[in-house]
């Protein structure tokens, strides 16, 4: 979560590009948590939502 933290921009749940670039560091994480690769089509969205929420907190401290 720190990585996201660190890298989340105000305006990453708008930009595609921004979005992609968090996606793929969600799933690198996955992978070093060692979820197979098959479960993180389904985890990965998941994660999104709770990262999208999380960055309003993050955004405030």
């Amino acid at each position: 979560m720190t990585e996201l933290r660190q890298n989340v921009s105000i305006d990453w749940t708008v930009r595609e590009s921004a979005r992609a670039g968090i996606k793929v560091m969600v799933r690198r994480i996955l992978k070093k948590q060692g979820l197979p690769p098959d479960l993180q089509g389904e985890v990965t969205p998941t994660v999104l939502a709770q990262a999208e929420l999380l960055s309003v907190i993050w955004a405030a401290a």
